[in-house]
C-alpha cells in the first residue's frame, strides 16, 4: 500500500458543525474507496499568507491515508476542486521518510517546546554570573581589532594667506 496526504483549507465562514462535516465528506470518500486513514489531523484556524477569495484566514486540515494504487487522487481532487467550501487542497505522495516523519509529529517528538525546569534556571543564574566576572563594557573575549589611525587635514587656505604675508 502507498501513503498519501490531502491537506485542504476550508473556508472560515463557515459555522463548525458545517466545518467538521465537510471534513468528514472526504474522510467517508477516502474510506468508501477502499483507503485506510491513518490519521485526520485539524490544526484549527489560521492565517493565511495571502488573501484567497477575500479571505485572510482557513480552518486546515491534513489527513494521511493508505491506498493500494493513486486512482482514488484524482476523484478526490476532482471532488474538492467542485467544492466551494474548499478555498485550497495539496495530495502528496509520502515516501518513507515522509511517513517517519509523520509518526515523530504525532507522537511528539517533533514541534513541541521544551518547558524550561528549575534545574535550567540554575544553570542560567550560573551563566550570568560568569558573564558579570569579564571586563566591563567588553562584548566578548576576543581580542578587539585597533582602529586604522587618522589622517591629519590638510591646512586651511586661510591659513597658509596669513604665513605669507
Amino acid at each position: 500500500m502507498r501513503n498519501y496526504e490531502v491537506t485542504f483549507i476550508v473556508d472560515p465562514v463557515l459555522s463548525g458543525e458545517e466545518i467538521k462535516a465537510t471534513a468528514q465528506t472526504y474522510d467517508d470518500l477516502l474510506k468508501s474507496a477502499g483507503c485506510e486513514i491513518v490519521y485526520v489531523d485539524e490544526m484549527g484556524l489560521r492565517q493565511l499568507a495571502y488573501p484567497i477569495n477575500k479571505r485572510t484566514s482557513g480552518v486546515y486540515f491534513c489527513i494521511e491515508f493508505k491506498a493500494e494504487d493513486g486512482t482514488i487522487i484524482d476523484s478526490l481532487e476532482l471532488a474538492l476542486r467542485r467544492d466551494e467550501r474548499i478555498i485550497r487542497f495539496l495530495s502528496i505522495s509520502l515516501d518513507k521518510f515522509g511517513v517517519k516523519y509523520n509518526e515523530d509529529k504525532r507522537n511528539g517528538l517533533i514541534g513541541k517546546v521544551k518547558k524550561k525546569s528549575k534545574d535550567n534556571k540554575k544553570d542560567k543564574k550560573e551563566r550570568d554570573s560568569r558573564d558579570n566576572r569579564r571586563k566591563p563594557g567588553s562584548r566578548s573575549s576576543a581580542p578587539k581589532k585597533e582602529a586604522a589611525p587618522k589622517k591629519e587635514a590638510a591646512p586651511k587656505k586661510e591659513a597658509v594667506k596669513e604665513e605669507e604675508e
